[in-house]
């Protein structure tokens, strides 16, 4: 199943059983101003591991890019229906490994859990922005088949491995949508006013378009980089 975080916290202490240790990828915020990026450089892989996580991403990447090309707004219906599988699966196995040893899971359970919650509202936003083709549903759905069970056993062997893999993904996610936002504010792609359901999420305000839910997405997706690099380190 894996070995969990090395932590300080006690596992018997039942204080410590909410406790997210500041990995809370959601954001949600009044305040627009508070949907920062943090400019953080990429990560060098430090061994075999995550230089074999590193290339398995860059390959995903050669080939979403062969398939997509410019078009981020079906580029990000369809991943953000992949983005969703690493949380649920981390949590649902931290879930059993938390019963099965009988202690606590240091609230690593929910912080996986709010971040496959938050990947699935990305996706419910960018489809009433973006329909998707029926290949791309086809394509959604044999792509979530395959890295469910990919990510399934790779989080069995190497939960490191599984997270390192996350925080690389989220890297290439961080320049997507830079790269997304700089096609809305040079005109290349439309700033259509925001969804309902993005608005009412990220509270945004109620004239809040296109550009306003790239920037909150884009920082959500910059703190699962940054939790998943982090639970990388954490693990072994």
């Amino acid at each position: 199943m894996g070995r969990a975080p090395r932590r300080d916290i006690a596992h018997n202490n039942p204080e410590s059983e909410n406790e997210c240790l500041d990995l809370q990828p959601v954001q949600q915020t009044a305040s627009p101003g508070s949907f920062q990026v943090t400019d953080k450089p990429h990560q060098t892989p430090r061994n075999a591991r995550d230089r074999l996580a590193y290339l398995f991403v860059k390959v995903l990447r050669v080939l979403v890019d062969l398939f997509f090309a410019e078009r981020y707004g079906h580029r990000a219906v369809v991943l953000e229906t992949v983005a969703a599988v690493p949380g649920m699966v981390g949590g649902s196995l931290q879930h059993l490994r938390s019963l099965r040893r009988m202690e606590s899971d240091q609230g690593l359970i929910r912080t996986l859990l709010d971040e496959a919650e938050n990947e699935r509202m990305h996706l419910l936003t960018f489809i009433h922005i973006t329909r998707p083709s029926k290949l791309e549903r086809l394509l959604i759905v044999i792509a979530q088949g395959i890295f469910y069970n990919v990510y399934f056993l790779l989080y069995l062997i190497s939960p490191s491995t599984a997270h390192r893999v996350v925080a690389y993904l989220e890297e290439e996610a961080v320049t997507s949508y830079t790269t997304y936002l700089a096609g809305v504010d040079d005109g290349t792609y439309a700033n259509v006013p925001a969804p309902a359901i993005a608005i009412d999420y990220w509270k945004l305000a109620a004239d809040a378009r296109l550009r306003e839910v790239i920037i909150a997405v884009r920082a959500d997706e910059a703190k699962h980089r940054d939790v998943n690099h982090q639970l990388a380190d954490r693990t072994t």
